[in-house]
């Protein structure tokens, strides 16, 4: 019985998600107040320990949406100025093979976004440029859902792993190192899929020493940045750089360029387009590793919170500590911020912009973010609520005694359960990562391999979520198709997820 009233907040969301087709913001309202009812009436959460867990919440939840919100405004800034079509119009005329243009436009550039927006944006953008050249419908919205999964945890500058960080406590330092290992692995094979979906097996015979070659960069570059404390620019940095490896890749086939009716967009008109994003690299450069300017930005604004210690009527208990560190003006949403102001100045002196732009960037940012921060606000909440009344403890050994010495198969599915019935690899990480903790310390495996496969399966498994299968459908004619796109999907992502399994299995083995 404590069991199943304990997992009932979570079986209410995936119902309400999967079963009624319903948002994340209104399910996740329902969720928590289940899991408040659950917490009282169970399992003895009075009300001081309900005061307190719901001040953490509050933190956690403004550590993460300050992300959210500055990353949007970032990507915001540059789509008005019209720099992410400049720079998805400039890649189709480097090649006509369309196996190689799917790597360019679905995987790399696809990545890239994911970088730096998240949000739904890698399919919503690129799908369309992939019908104008030719792919059906179907494809250009599969293709590019394939090709930016394995960046969704380092990507939208690290929203999802900032999340995983803030619901464990566990640093950044000992969780980026498996999380981006798996993920980097994950790209190679992600790569294969996208040219076997675009272009077949003959694709794949033809393409994968490219892909090879790809993979490694920006499985690489992200593993190198989420190892060096520049996680929020992880995936940005490794679909970049695999952008720029592919377009010389390209460069050296024999097929001729694409021609088109619009004009190529010169080498002037894309370093401006880029120069909002080289911008977001350096002053994070600065800010993480030029100790100055790091110090003083550290010790400006800070927001920490001391908790006492706190009982259920049952006797769990949670003990005293300060809560989540928030350096205001060194958090990675106030760099993000300091990037998008900088950003719009450069489109603004390039003349990039039309009049009421600022006004639009803001009405288009807030209309965007509103929804998805109710939806990460209560399910924060009903995760503080159960992990204090002693509900994700009694999961936890639920899961331990039922499963075994199989939990490493089946964590990456958690991750990816969450992330399904969510749409979102953060609220994934929100609802299940201590979970996930709590039930490896239990059964004595690493924990942070443990939550890589979290954040692993979770971010793979966030492109086949309905959320955000009608997003890319909506912008090919695919409406009304959705289970056809998620049909396709499917066989794509679930071997990624299985991936992740096997790769979570083997870390522990050699960690």
């Amino acid at each position: 019985m404590a069991f199943f009233l304990a997992s009932l907040p979570v079986l209410v969301i995936l119902g309400l998600m999967i079963g009624k087709r319903w948002g994340a913001s209104r399910a996740g309202g329902v969720g928590y107040l289940t899991a408040l009812a659950v917490a009282v009436g169970y399992f003895g959460a009075g009300p001081r320990l309900l005061a307190y867990a719901h001040a953490k919440a509050f933190f956690l939840t403004m550590d993460v949406l300050l992300i959210v919100w500055a990353a949007f405004l970032l990507y915001r800034v540059a789509d008005e100025a019209g720099a992410i079509a400049t720079i998805g119009r400039s890649l189709p005329y480097l090649t006509a093979d369309r196996g190689m243009q799917a790597l360019l436009l679905g995987w790399a550039f696809a990545s890239f976004l994911q970088g730096v927006g998240g949000f739904g944006v890698p399919v919503a953008v690129t799908a369309p440029l992939l019908v104008g050249l030719g792919f059906s419908p179907l494809t250009a919205v599969v293709v590019p859902s394939i090709g930016h999964a394995w960046a969704v945890s380092f990507g939208s500058l690290a929203t999802s792993f900032q999340a995983l960080m803030a619901a464990t406590g566990w640093p950044g330092e000992q969780l980026a190192p498996p999380t981006a290992a798996f993920l980097g692995l994950a790209a190679l094979v992600a790569g294969l899929m996208v040219a076997h979906a675009a272009a077949g097996r003959k694709a794949v015979r033809r393409l994968w020493p490219a892909v090879l070659v790809m993979s490694v960069v920006m499985g690489g570059v992200q593993y190198l940045l989420a190892t060096h404390h520049l996680w929020n620019i992880g995936a940005l940095g490794g679909g970049l750089a695999g952008l720029l490896v592919g377009v010389l890749l390209a460069m050296r086939q024999p097929e001729s360029a694409v021609k088109g009716n619009a004009a190529r967009p010169d080498g002037r008109t894309l370093f401006i387009a880029l120069s909002g994003y080289l911008a977001l690299v350096v002053i994070t450069l600065t800010v993480q590793l030029v100790h100055p300017v790091r110090a003083f930005l550290e010790q400006l604004l800070v927001i920490q919170v001391p908790f006492p210690d706190l009982h259920t009527a049952r006797g769990f208990a949670t003990p005293a500590g300060m809560g989540r560190k928030i350096p205001l003006f060194r958090h990675a949403g106030a760099v993000l911020f300091y990037s998008a102001v900088v950003a719009y100045l450069f489109y603004w002196r390039a003349g990039w912009y039309r009049l009421g732009a600022a006004r639009r960037i803001v009405g288009g940012t807030v209309r965007r973010v509103m929804g998805s921060s109710v939806g990460i606000a209560s399910m924060v909440a009903m995760a503080m609520v159960m992990q204090h009344a002693g509900m994700t403890e009694t999961l936890a050994r639920g899961l331990a005694e039922a499963v075994g010495s199989a939990y490493p198969l089946v964590a990456p599915w958690v991750g990816a359960l969450g992330a399904f019935m969510t749409g979102s690899n953060t609220n994934s990480n929100v609802v299940f990562a201590a979970l996930q903790m709590r039930t490896a310390q239990l059964l004595g495996y690493s924990v942070p391999v443990i939550l890589a496969a979290q954040s692993a399966g979770g971010a793979l498994a966030s492109v086949i979520a309905p959320t955000k299968v009608v997003v890319g459908a909506s912008t090919t004619g695919m409406a009304g198709r959705e289970g056809d796109v998620m049909a396709a999907l499917g066989k794509y992502i679930l071997p990624l997820v299985a991936l992740v399994s096997i790769l979570a299995v083997a870390a522990l083995l050699v960690w």
